[in-house]
């Protein structure tokens, strides 16, 4: 029988991570195992599993009950072609069910029937393979230059950087799509064969940051069973993006310094330097320079992965690609929700391009993704869209004077928790930005 692809595990009982691995090694070519979903969204980028088993609840600070549906959103919200398992205990049955109406495949009930959960695996997996070639292509998101001069600008200069091999610094503001850019420089590249290695800075841990990154041997710390190659060896032959690097802590920039300037890692608990080959790519929406004034970042290592610099601008500095986006976004949606073709009103076209769209790209598309689902007619009107108030999107500014991004950063995220009743979760997922990343600017701002 031929084996089907990756398995992603995530259950934070180690007994059943070894249970489920002896029982389906011979069912998937690859078991990735995880002990807790923190570096969940970085394994999905960089493993490309066909399906996940997803256990329903961890032992964690996220407070709601129902942390796998929060994890189960987020698999949605990064691949929402890729089948999720839930993995519940039977006390949890309801919860299963209403995981099912957000998106998972289908749930397996804890003690498990060896015979019922390796058939549930196969068959969402199979579902998914039956699927690829007619709704993961056209579905997969892609690089919208548009017809606005910066964007023509900025196309003109990845062109020119794509086949080198510097060193990149992309800046811009959450949303504008800094991954997105990443991939696409990344497919013009020389490395394009191989896959690029994404590690989001802000959701690594200062526990995980070396063994992430630098990968361990056998016997490093406890549950170190094998050894295991970190991300630089991942990206061997290929790109590094590393993501939100402006939340790097201070006193790790030197090992990530050090690594880079060698072009060589050394594994936790190991003497032997390894040769790595990687194009560096880095990525964030932190004033960096004005870090470097205030202690926090190290000059050296700007310096080091700033070789070229590549900013992405604001959708309301191109307010002309604002709505041919949107209409590429409600074709993208109405083709995965299976709904019949839409257009957008001539009233909703201006309200979308005066909009000031804080989010960016993010946000414009979440918004018609949601305005997608409810309509049910041809039309996208105003209706099916909820704009701030002039007096709310301008209560940043308005409030307290703001002199500096960073001020206005700390008043955005002060203002998130506040309308989110303090729920990190949602207001993490509503900035756009992972928890850790939310945790690290609110002891930066003090909040």
């Amino acid at each position: 029988m031929q084996k089907a692809g990756t398995l992603l595990v995530i259950d934070d009982n180690k007994g059943v991570l070894s249970a489920v691995r002896l029982l389906l090694k011979n069912s998937f070519q690859r078991i990735v195992t995880l002990s807790s979903p923190v570096t969940l969204t970085t394994a999905i980028q960089t493993e490309n599993p066909q399906v996940v088993l997803l256990d329903m609840n961890f032992e964690s600070r996220l407070n709601t009950g129902n942390e796998g549906l929060y994890w189960l959103q987020e698999i949605k919200r990064i691949r929402p072609e890729l089948p999720v398992v839930l993995f519940t205990a039977y006390a949890d049955i309801d919860l299963a069910v209403r995981g099912i109406k957000e998106g998972a495949s289908d749930f397996v009930v804890k003690p498990w029937d060896n015979a019922k959960l390796t058939e549930t695996l196969l068959a969402a997996c199979n579902r998914n393979a039956d699927r690829s070639s007619a709704a993961v292509s056209p579905l997969a998101p892609s690089m919208y230059w548009g017809t606005s001069r910066v964007m023509a600008e900025l196309r003109t200069l990845v062109e020119k950087v794509s086949q080198t091999e510097a060193n990149l610094l992309i800046t811009g503001e959450n949303g504008t799509g800094k991954e997105l850019l990443a991939r696409e420089i990344h497919s013009l590249s020389r490395r394009q064969s191989r896959p690029m290695v994404t590690v989001d800075m802000g959701a690594l841990t200062e526990s995980l940051f070396e063994s992430e990154l630098f990968g361990h041997v056998k016997g490093a710390f406890t549950d170190a069973h094998t050894d295991r190659a970190g991300k630089f060896e991942a990206a061997h032959g290929s790109t590094l993006f590393l993501d939100e690097i402006g939340n790097l802590p201070y006193r790790l920039q030197a090992k990530l310094l050090t690594a880079i300037q060698s072009r060589s890692v050394v594994r936790v608990g190991s003497n032997r330097p390894i040769p790595v080959d990687i194009r560096l790519i880095c990525a964030t929406n932190s004033p960096l320079e004005d870090m470097i004034t205030q202690g926090t970042f190290r000059g050296d290592l700007y310096y080091r992965i700033n070789t070229i610099h590549v900013h992405i601008p604001s959708l309301r500095e191109r307010r002309e690609d604002i709505v041919p986006l949107a209409e590429s976004f409600v074709n993208r949606f109405c083709r995965q929700y299976e709904k019949p073709a839409m257009q957008l009103s001539a009233p909703l076209c201006r309200r979308l391009t005066d909009h000031p769209w804080l989010g960016n790209i993010r946000e414009l598309e979440h918004a018609i993704e949601k305005a997608v689902i409810i309509n049910e007619t041809d039309i996208l009107s105003e209706n099916h869209f909820h704009f701030s108030t002039p007096s709310s999107t301008a209560a940043v500014s308005a409030e307290t004077p703001v002199s500096t991004l960073e001020e206005m950063e700390r008043q955005l995220i002060r203002k998130a928790i506040d309308r989110c009743q303090g729920n990190l979760s949602v207001a993490a997922m509503q900035l756009g930005i992972t928890r850790q990343t939310l945790y690290n600017k609110m002891k930066k701002f003090g909040l």
